[in-house]
């Protein structure tokens, strides 16, 4: 029995963690080798030409505005010094707190026509045909570009301020001007750490479905949810979703070929360089460039939520307001301590196993992250949806209950772990990784093997990594809109819903309130991150 235990069991646990995954995963993918010729002939002819259009727009612009921004930003702060450079070095993460959908509807409201902008523009002009539309494609890229941008700018500056000012001094010496020792040095050097952040911000955009709900922007996500929910075709949501998987592989492919090329070293430990003083009008410039970049990014619309939220504080902070925030905290709290759980059951069956199946294994449990959130809601739908049948079959109820799984917590759960798996396990590998081995040979030496040396030596050493991976799950879940309106129980509005269900109508002052509380909740790791050693 002890020899079944050390060698099945828990293979057995490790499968049915990934399980979690893989099933969301084969049930779209199955769909894909299994097409409907109805279906598919439909969305050739009409839907997926502008699917294709409108995705390959949104991920060229974003991409261009993105490595634009963060590049720029961060090649700024990390080698130059200038008025503020140190708040920028910290507030230019900021707008990692507000998710891109908060600041879509913040901006639309802003610029539409009948927003603040134009009207106060109005009266000086005879006619506003000049100024352009919001609610457009080039609307979106700049909303998805200031969200988006940190991920470049935090990588690149941390490459930058180890090296930047060395690739400069490189540059001069074989007679190269700093703008030049910037393109043929630095930039090249630097190019596995942006294209690491490019590849994010690519993964992000595809997910991403509030966004392009505000601006009713139709890519692949929001086709996926309006197929299910407006055309009530599981099927078609189904075949969608393989397209956008398959998409999402590629990306994944690349992003692992950039690892790949990774072959920037330096001798001895990589130290922050002195950076070089921009003095005069030159200085300013730059400050105005990082100041621009941060109120656009994030102070604009948080004034203009703050301000909506003002109109009618009194009534929108209400018992309906407080039912959204205790739903998304208590529904939040389940999540990340269910999800740190698992994911802390994980890296210990890594550990004690050690072999490269295990952390395969491993990997395919924690890849839900790069899947987006509208396609495991579909795939943890269908099989919770045929369970559902096959229980009501067995007990007989057939025409008495219609559901027993599907509207629940626990569906939604599920959808949960597959996406969040990895932000937690990241957390509590990491940590795991510290405890050396002579603490497990102490440990045997006074008895303890198996789950008792989890509970009495692991658990006290992870302690720091298991409140991150908490803390970073609650915020992401928090944040989440798709499987969480797809798949809440009926009636269960959370902060997110609520922002989705204001904004699809149009009433911004509405939404609001709950973006705050969700901006406010993201702060929290985006102070974590400024905390960390000032590496610029």
């Amino acid at each position: 029995m002890s020899r079944l235990h050390t060698l099945v069991i828990p293979w057995l646990l490790a499968c049915l963690i990934a399980l979690c995954t893989i099933v969301p995963l084969g049930v779209v993918m199955l769909s894909a080798l299994t097409p409907d010729p109805a279906i598919w002939s439909h969305l050739i002819e009409f839907t997926l030409p502008e699917l294709f259009k409108n995705t390959a727009i949104m991920l060229l612009g974003v991409g261009a505005g993105v490595l634009l921004l963060g590049v720029s930003l961060a090649w700024l702060v990390a080698v130059y010094d200038f008025p503020g450079r140190r708040i920028f070095n910290w507030a230019l993460m900021l707008p990692l707190a507000m998710p891109a959908y908060v600041m879509a509807f913040a901006q639309v409201g802003l610029l539409e026509f009948t927003g603040p902008v134009q009207t106060w523009l109005r009266p000086h002009f005879d006619t506003m045909r000049w100024f352009p539309e919001i609610r457009s494609s080039w609307g979106l890229v700049l909303v998805m570009s200031l969200a988006f941008y940190p991920y470049v700018y935090l990588l690149s500056r941390n490459a930058f301020a180890t090296m930047g000012r060395r690739a400069l001094e490189v540059g001069q010496s074989l007679g190269l001007s700093r703008s030049q020792g910037f393109w043929r040095i630095a930039l090249p050097m630097a190019r596995p750490w942006i294209a690491g952040g490019l590849i994010l911000v690519v993964m992000e955009s595809l997910a991403d479905f509030g966004t392009v709900a505000v601006f009713n922007y139709d890519t692949f996500t929001s086709a996926i949810y309006k197929a299910w929910f407006a055309l009530f075709s599981l099927d078609t949501a189904k075949q969608i979703a393989s397209l956008l998987v398959m998409l999402v592989f590629v990306v994944l492919v690349l992003e692992q070929r950039s690892r790949g090329r990774r072959a920037y070293a330096q001798a001895g430990r990589a130290a922050p360089q002195p950076r070089l003083p921009l003095p005069g009008w030159r200085g300013w410039v730059a400050t105005l460039a990082a100041g621009s970049a941060l109120l656009l990014a994030f102070v604009i619309p948080m004034l203009q939520l703050v301000y909506w939220a003002s109109l009618d504080f009194a009534n929108q902070f209400s018992s309906d307001f407080l039912g959204y925030a205790w739903r998304s905290v208590s529904l939040s709290l389940i999540a990340a301590v269910l999800v740190t759980a698992i994911a802390l059951v994980l890296a210990y069956l890594v550990r004690r196993q050690g072999s490269q199946a295990m952390r395969n294994l491993a990997r395919v449990a924690t890849m839900g992250y790069a899947i987006p959130g509208t396609v495991l809601a579909v795939g943890v739908f269908v099989p919770v949806a045929w369970l559902d049948n096959q229980i009501i079959a067995a007990m007989g109820w057939q025409g008495e209950v219609t559901a027993v799984l599907k509207g629940t917590l626990l569906a939604m759960l599920l959808a949960f772990v597959a996406r969040f798996l990895a932000v937690a396990y990241s957390s509590v590998d990491t940590a795991m990784n510290r405890i050396t081995r002579s603490h497990d040979e102490a440990a045997r030496n006074l008895g303890y093997s198996g789950w008792a040396l989890l509970r009495r030596v692991y658990l006290p050493l992870l302690s720091g990594g298991l409140f991150t991976g908490v803390l970073m799950v609650f915020v992401d879940v928090m944040k989440e809109m798709p499987i969480t309106l797809m798949t809440r129980p009926f009636g269960w509005d959370t902060l997110s819903v609520r922002v989705y269900n204001m904004t699809a109508e149009g009433m911004w002052d509405q939404a609001a309130l709950p973006a705050i509380a969700i901006v406010l909740v993201g702060l929290i790791p985006t102070i974590l991150l400024s905390r960390q050693r000032d590496v610029a």
